[in-house]
């Protein structure tokens, strides 16, 4: 009977021990998974695990800059989307201070009245406003005097500035462009202009002029390609590195705007942060424009 006792208290003893050695097992576990957690949540704040989407509206001039650097986020943020609607200038800006996008996109500086307004511009980039013409035009230089003859209407042929014969076709963009803005105040030709057509794209632009023997068009230094061809405007060619020295004076600024007081979704403050920080000039920089 004792003997039959002590075997009894001798497995009770056993049965408590492997308890409590597997408590500890598990409190070890779970101490392992809560570290685990730790460590991967701030992974996610350096940007690991970040999902949502991003809606940016505005310039069709920043369309490149901000295709390279949404493409370069995405891939790091492969759950994050950024979407990008090509309204001009003036329409993303509205759509900014209206809540209908994350972050507009403008190529052109910000009014007084749209500052008072609760708008801020972060500037990304600058870009140059290229004046183009079609290949077979053999003008290859123009002054701001004479571009500003042309799209005001005091010249209208071609040979009065050492080309052929031909009346010049006077080719903008709609009123609510960035790049027309830059343009015009740069030249000092705002309400002035005597345009032949007026397009609601760069690519627009480019196409018309490049169709045209007798066309002249300004566009987007980032978003030239060879079916058009670009001409010096006081002796200086329009490049990344004249627009940076300043020594091609019809430049304007690529700008973010937000709104003051509306604070941005995790991921837009992530793209936002992005766009303005160290890595994006290599993007900016392979987009044909010249970081800030």
């Amino acid at each position: 009977m004792k003997k039959k006792l002590f075997s009894l208290l001798l497995l009770s003893a056993l049965t408590v021990s492997t308890v409590l050695t597997g408590c500890g097992q598990g409190s070890t576990k779970k101490a392992d998974a809560s570290s685990d957690t730790g460590s991967k949540s701030s992974s996610n704040k350096a940007g690991g695990d970040l999902s949502g989407t991003v809606a940016t509206d505005g310039s069709t001039s920043m369309e490149k800059v901000i295709g390279y650097l949404s493409e370069a986020f995405m891939q790091e943020n492969p759950n994050v989307k950024v979407t990008y609607n090509p309204t001009g200038s003036g329409s993303g800006i509205e759509a900014v201070g209206k809540g209908s996008c994350d972050i507009g996109l403008a190529s052109r500086d910000l009014t007084d009245d749209e500052k008072s307004s609760g708008l801020t511009q972060t500037t990304i980039a600058i870009d140059g406003i290229a004046m183009i013409v079609n290949p077979n035009n053999g003008v290859e230089n123009l002054s701001m005097d004479q571009i500003a003859q042309i799209y005001t209407g005091k010249i209208t042929n071609w040979k009065d500035v050492g080309g052929s014969d031909g009346k010049i076709v006077v080719i903008g963009r709609e009123a609510a462009s960035g790049t027309r803005d830059g343009f015009e105040t740069i030249t000092d030709t705002k309400e002035k202009c005597k345009y032949s057509q007026e397009l609601t794209s760069t690519g627009d632009v480019i196409q018309t002029v490049a169709g045209n023997p007798n066309a002249i068009g300004y566009a987007s230094l980032a978003d030239l390609n060879d079916t058009v061809k670009s001409i010096k405007v006081d002796d200086v060619a329009p490049s990344e590195d004249t627009v940076k020295d300043g020594s091609y004076k019809i430049q304007r600024n690529f700008n973010l705007i937000t709104k003051d007081g509306k604070e941005l979704s995790a991921p837009a403050k992530a793209f936002f942060n992005y766009c303005t920080g160290s890595d994006a000039a290599a993007y900016v920089s392979k987009a044909g424009a010249v970081s800030k």
